[in-house]
């Protein structure tokens, strides 16, 4: 199975963090979750970088389909986009800290990775007073310190077990068959909707979502810490 996902382009990890002082590459105290911590057929998706113009389809596929998902916000994408930020909200989606610019992080000191990701939180809560905010996901997936430090701020470091690798977008049909893999039991899926021309993912979660929904999969949030 491993090796079939690798070749239709997803990328699986367990998105280690590091401790005080060492890379992105070392273990860290905190835990970031790649799951539902659900059994059975159960699923989580996260989308990246929005909001962006895309988000509103993206949207609109999850309220026909009755899905909640968790939205990993850009600050200031958020600043670009409040009205935006309300509707996810509004809708009953899960709001994450992504930071303020996409910036890796990696080998920031944890006072460095604070600000940044209180300066987020900050940009979040403008656009939708006492907001909650309960994961963060590192840029790229280079933790170092962050996650040990979003922790402390009592946000829960989102990870992934997929990557469909839509930031490049391969075709609506590709995507959709890397979707399907990507699915299994537990996982919290990567996505995007922002950063980009989100549109070949949209079309892949509208025809996935009832395929497994018909099923018997249910659309679930990440774990919690």
């Amino acid at each position: 199975m491993l090796s079939a996902l690798l070749a239709g382009g997803i990328a699986l990890t367990t998105a280690p963090a590091a401790t005080a002082g060492s890379t992105g590459a070392d273990r860290a105290q905190a835990t970031i979750v790649t799951s539902t911590g659900r059994g059975g057929n159960s699923v989580a998706f996260t989308f990246d970088d929005g909001p962006g113009a895309n988000t509103p389809q993206m949207l609109d596929v999850l309220a026909k389909n009755g899905v909640k998902a968790v939205f990993c916000l850009w600050g200031d994408h958020v600043r670009q986009n409040p009205d935006m930020v309300r509707r996810i909200v509004n809708e009953g989606h899960t709001l994450c800290n992504h930071s303020m610019q996409h910036q890796d992080m990696g080998g920031w000191s944890a006072d460095q990775v604070r600000q940044n990701l209180e300066q987020t939180n900050n940009a979040i809560r403008q656009a939708v007073p006492n907001a909650q905010i309960p994961y963060y996901r590192a840029p790229y997936g280079s933790w170092g310190q962050s996650a040990d430090v979003a922790a402390s701020m009592g946000m829960t470091p989102l990870g992934w077990r997929a990557d469909i690798a839509d930031w490049q977008p391969p075709g609506a049909d590709t995507l959709t068959q890397r979707l399907r893999q990507a699915i299994t039991p537990g996982a919290v899926v990567l996505m995007h909707d922002g950063g980009g021309d989100r549109s070949q993912t949209v079309t892949a979660v509208d025809r996935v979502i009832p395929e497994f929904k018909g099923q018997g999969w249910s659309f679930d949030l990440p774990a919690r810490q």
